[in-house]
């Protein structure tokens, strides 16, 4: 038999005496220590008074529209706690703006001292929900083109005409398109929506105009619809990320063009306004009815479901536009009138050292 082999223990770590040494230590300053925490942290006495706050809490409560709310909560767990003596928690959800997601616990320590501790969850409450959010589109979205693949491939499998198969692969293709844009567009919304750092440099706006027309041109041809500039000289730069502000403007156009008719013309165009540049995309198409002007932002809306099918949109081009125009400081807005073509604007603050 083979001989048991020794197993040295691990060292035993002995906290007391380097706490003693913390403790003796002058060099030590436990404010000091607190203050450094992210976390809020307020000490009360059992009469419920507080004895002290560091500066993440003091940070908080002096925070506009929320101190009285957290005030309230932390005086409210400190009592409770004081009277039960049991730990308390309770979770904040405040609207903003900015919205803020605040976890206040509260324990009762040595000597009648009552601890509290704030805690803001709001980055990682808003990441979390990005996440849910990605899966339960994705899932939606795509429940559609995988049931359509799977009755085609279901129709061709026993299918013996060389045209109907010719034609259910080009269905399936299609259907397999759909998924692959879908996916690209949540994938480049979920970054957008995470605040994912943006890549700052100096972009020209006339250039990324006469990029993003040329993308479409194919596609335009292809129906019969005329893409078109107007593009005046001069200096027309932005600080941004030019990859951004450059899928902003081709989901436009690329809307504009789904939804124009054969002979319509599309129109990209730059120009100034006082204290800012802005580009707009005009079409002559179907336009926008007005019940559905204030909801074409949101992901997934189409003015006409039926018609979005049959164009291969996602629904997602425009709340992308929203999102990345948000990252800029600018904004986005429609006009339009219902079977007389829509106007796209997007509108970026001019530059400090911009000029015309």
């Amino acid at each position: 038999m083979r001989a048991p082999r020794s197993v040295t223990p691990p060292p035993r770590v002995e906290h007391a005496p380097v706490v003693a040494r913390l403790t003796e230590s002058a060099a030590i300053d436990f404010e000091a220590l607190l203050n450094a925490l992210p976390l809020g942290v307020v000490l009360a006495r059992r009469d419920a008074v507080t004895v002290f706050r560091n500066r993440a809490a003091v940070a908080v409560v002096g925070l506009r529209h929320v101190d009285l709310l957290v005030e309230a909560a932390v005086d409210r767990l400190i009592r409770q706690t004081i009277e039960a003596g049991a730990a308390r928690t309770e979770t904040l959800e405040m609207f903003g703006p900015p919205p803020r997601v605040l976890v206040v616990s509260t324990v009762e320590m040595a000597d009648g001292v009552c601890l509290a501790v704030i805690e803001d969850i709001s980055e990682r409450t808003r990441i979390d929900a990005v996440r849910t959010d990605f899966v339960a589109n994705i899932s939606h979205e795509l429940k559609t083109p995988v049931g359509a693949l799977s009755v085609l491939a279901e129709t061709m499998q026993d299918e013996t005409d060389a045209e109907v198969i010719k034609h259910l692969a080009a269905q399936m293709m299609k259907e397999a398109r759909r998924m692959s844009e879908t996916i690209d567009d949540l994938l480049e919304l979920s970054k957008i929506e995470l605040d994912t750092p943006l890549r700052q440099n100096n972009v020209d706006l006339a250039a990324l105009v006469h990029e993003a027309t040329l993308r479409h041109s194919r596609s335009a041809a292809a129906t019969d619809v005329r893409i078109v500039t107007d593009v005046p000289d001069g200096r027309f730069v932005v600080t941004g990320d030019r990859t951004q502000l450059l899928s902003a403007v081709s989901n436009l156009i690329d809307n504009a063009v789904k939804y124009s008719e054969a002979g319509d013309t599309v129109t990209a165009r730059l120009f100034r306004e006082p204290g800012r540049i802005v580009i707009a995309v005009e079409d002559e198409g179907i336009g926008i009815p007005q019940a559905d002007v204030d909801r074409i932002f949101e992901r997934f809306y189409r003015v006409d479901k039926a018609r979005g099918r049959g164009t291969g949109g996602t629904g997602l081009g425009l709340s992308i536009v929203r999102h990345i125009m948000a990252n800029h400081g600018g904004e986005v807005n429609v006009t339009s009138q219902e079977g007389e073509g829509s106007s796209f604007r997007l509108v970026l603050p001019v530059q400090i050292g911009d000029t015309p």
